[in-house]
């Protein structure tokens, strides 16, 4: 069998052997004898002495070496996370799920209704929260929106405890020196009833851009009707036993 010997590519080109070999990576000469390998400082040198006695072009072939495969530039001890699963068993790393986009589209929202006739302010607003935020689904993620839209009717009626009904204090500000507006939650409830709910509600969702896109998924409603039957929604679950005012 014929040696074969490796010559460096930079001195095969097409300029040292007047075009008889074209190639784009390191090569391997066939049929050359183990002689050929080439040694020396100056590559000139060697050149002129191989050329005389290099072989016809139809006499040998020149094929490329297997391409190496390419290193990863993960660190060798931490390559064992990656390796198959039947040689380190099953894969821990990749099991984080996260919602796409199709887990969490607008129109395929649940909606919930619910009556505030007689139920406590704070309950109220934590168990719609909830369900705004989607804390619960089991696919809750923080920092998306996984919930649902709420809407709230007789909004006039709902019920706070204790003397908040007096002592209770909301605050506005026209941005004007001395526009600052204080009043009571009796004559809040009077002027506009909605805005109670409205501002429970949000001071329990998220501040920021989130918690700016919760906020319009509430539709608070004085009176029992509300624009929203072609939603088809659905009572609102209850868990707190103690949301509703004994009369």
């Amino acid at each position: 069998m014929a040696a074969i010997a490796t010559v460096p590519f930079s001195l095969l080109t097409p300029r040292s052997f007047d075009n008889d070999f074209i190639s784009s990576s390191p090569a391997t000469v066939s049929a050359l004898p183990r002689t050929y390998f080439i040694a020396g400082s100056s590559p000139k040198l060697a050149l002129a002495s191989l050329k005389p006695s290099l072989p016809p072009r139809h006499l040998f072939s020149v094929r490329c070496q297997k391409q190496q495969p390419r290193l990863s530039a993960i660190p060798r001890e931490q390559r064992w996370m990656f390796e198959e699963s039947e040689i380190n068993g099953p894969d821990i790393w990749n099991r984080t799920w996260y919602p796409k986009a199709a887990d969490h589209i607008t129109t395929e929202k649940t909606w919930y209704i619910v009556d505030a006739t007689d139920k406590i302010l704070g309950r109220l607003a934590s168990t719609i929260a909830i369900h705004m935020r989607g804390k619960n689904l089991v696919t809750y993620t923080p920092s998306v929106d996984m919930g649902a839209f709420v809407i709230v009717i007789n909004a006039e009626k709902v019920a706070v405890s204790g003397k908040k009904r007096t002592q209770k204090l909301y605050r506005r500000h026209s941005g004007r020196p001395g526009g600052m507006k204080i009043e009571t939650f009796d004559q809040l409830q009077k002027r506009i009833p909605e805005r109670i709910i409205e501002h429970a509600v949000r001071g329990m969702l998220p501040k920021g851009r989130l918690g700016r896109t919760l906020f319009t998924h509430l539709k608070v409603y004085e009176g029992p009707d509300h624009p929203h039957e072609a939603q088809k929604p659905i009572p609102l679950p209850i868990r707190d036993k103690r949301i509703q005012v004994e009369r």
